[in-house]
């Protein structure tokens, strides 16, 4: 594991500014710190680092000074950034009411070798990982990282998508930071979510990352990149996973929030009000990293229970760790484990080797066999609530017979509740129950695909599927990938549906 090495090419910076203020930052002692470098018109220039900063001179910024800095860097874009080609630096300006530069933040872009390795594991685990933290902490000195490692060493398709050459420099010619990853730049900061779409429709990529997520635009985007099968590793707007799941905009890479209304007996039971909020569906981002500064990270390794659970109101205790000198790292919180006494039906989880004995009250027997037949469950039907394991029965019959609700406010038997006697219904809790991944929806999606893919193959044509849900067309986008075919999703919900392509001779 490699400690930390850094590439920052200051030389380049410090040759476009005006030659006292060069002079001046040449003679600090301390310049692998330096942050930026701020000029604004009538003021004194400074000098930024972590903790301090140093005026460079007792002379005020003059007009001559911008324009000694804006003649020799690139051209500024629509988002008022510029940079100096081969390098990370990033100048930024400020415009008077009448669009003239009056102010530049000269930041120093660095390459860090190294930065990754507390992260390391989870980014070869091929999972969607979102980073999260203040400015200034290393996201984006990571994103540039992860690119080369997963494009250099696990010779990875890896397509970035730049949208201000924060990640790869600016010039045609991506900074060599990012290894073989391929840079796709983007003209203007609305046009991002656009290139994200066009990265995996026309390029094949088995890894997209995007720095800054910022728009609920870009937050679709990332959604339909994860429906390909596609690793995302991304940015976005928040200092925490809290901050993400109360951002309107933003959510959806979490998930999605939706207020939902139980009824009177299901809020006494779970002890809330009658209008609680849960999760709208499964998150883009597998894994989210907190980056709490540059050496100390948080990590919650199971997006969807760390989102469930701050929707109960209940505290997060995710993974924390802390970089050590020699480039390794130690636990210093380790995560929550879920508590495996607590009994409620959210929790339960039994053996699907083992099976269970059952209660059901009310529920069809005939659904219930065949729910088990289904998904390979030993089952067996008990005659009283004290032999079973867990008490099935409709949300009516809980509400009608006191000996139910008496079994469910004990909290001594787990029992669950339906609100119709369907298999549908009945079947998606038993998997609930046991724990079961691939429900039989998910056989059925991952066939058809896999039926279709070779109809193209053979015919060479393409073979549009039926309707599904996000997650199922996920799994159908990997079918076709696994295929080596192209694939799009097209339509709107709850119409929106995979087609398979054949591959362009």
């Amino acid at each position: 594991m490699m400690a930390r090495e850094i590439v920052d090419d200051l030389d380049k910076l410090l040759a476009v500014l005006p030659p006292q203020i060069r002079t001046a930052l040449e003679q600090l002692k301390d310049l692998s710190e330096l942050l930026e470098v701020v000029l604004d018109l009538g003021r004194k220039p400074e000098a930024r680092f972590p903790s301090r900063y140093v005026y460079l001179s007792e002379e005020p910024v003059t007009r001559e000074d911008i324009d000694y800095v804006v003649e020799r860097v690139g051209e500024f874009n629509r988002d008022n950034r510029a940079g100096i080609e081969g390098t990370l630096h990033r100048i930024s300006c400020i415009r008077n009411r009448s669009g003239r530069i009056v102010g530049l933040t000269c930041r120093v872009g660095r390459a860090v070798f190294g930065t990754v390795n507390i992260i390391r594991d989870i980014v070869e685990s091929g999972k969607s990982i979102l980073l999260l933290g203040k400015p200034g902490v290393g996201k984006t000195t990571k994103l540039r990282e992860i690119a080369r490692i997963l494009a250099d060493e696990f010779g990875k398709r890896v397509i970035v998508v730049d949208t201000s050459n924060e990640i790869a420099g600016d010039g045609d010619v991506p900074h060599p930071g990012i290894g073989l990853a391929r840079r796709m730049q983007v003209p203007s900061p609305e046009k991002q979510a656009d290139v994200m779409i066009e990265a995996v429709e026309n390029h094949m990529p088995e890894v997209i990352i995007v720095d800054e997520i910022g728009r609920k635009e870009e937050a679709d985007a990332a959604r339909t990149i994860a429906e390909r099968g596609v690793q995302l590793i991304a940015t976005a707007h928040g200092n925490t996973l809290e901050n993400l799941v109360a951002n309107p905009l933003l959510c959806d890479l979490v998930g999605g929030i939706q207020a939902v209304t139980l009824s009177d007996e299901e809020a006494r039971r779970r002890g809330t009000q009658k209008t609680v909020l849960e999760r709208k569906s499964p998150p883009t981002f597998d894994v989210v990293v907190e980056l709490i500064d540059r050496h100390k990270v948080a990590i919650h390794h199971d997006t969807m229970e760390a989102v469930d659970t701050l929707l109960r109101d209940k505290p997060l205790r995710p993974e924390v760790r802390e970089e050590l000198p020699d480039g390794k790292f130690k636990v210093i919180q380790e995560a929550q484990l879920k508590d495996e006494e607590d009994k409620s039906p959210e929790r339960f989880l039994l053996s699907r080797e083992r099976g269970g004995k059952i209660y059901a009250f009310g529920i069809s027997r005939k659904h219930l066999e065949r729910a088990a037949v289904t998904l390979n469950v030993p089952l067996r039907l008990v005659n009283h609530p004290s032999d079973a394991d867990f008490v099935l029965t409709l949300e009516s019959h809980l509400r009608k017979h006191s000996s139910l609700r008496n079994l469910a406010q004990g909290g001594d038997k787990p029992l669950f509740t339906i609100k119709s006697n369907t298999y549908v219904q009945i079947e998606r809790l038993l998997r609930l129950i046991f724990g079961i991944s691939r429900t039989p929806e998910e056989e059925v999606a991952i066939k058809e695909a896999e039926v279709a893919a070779k109809i193209v193959l053979q015919e060479k044509r393409p073979v549009e599927l039926k309707p599904v849900g996000p997650h199922l067309r996920k799994l159908q986008h990997q079918i076709a990938e696994r295929f080596h075919l192209p694939s799009e999703s097209i339509g709107r919900e709850p119409r929106r549906r995979v087609v398979i392509y054949p591959n362009e001779d």
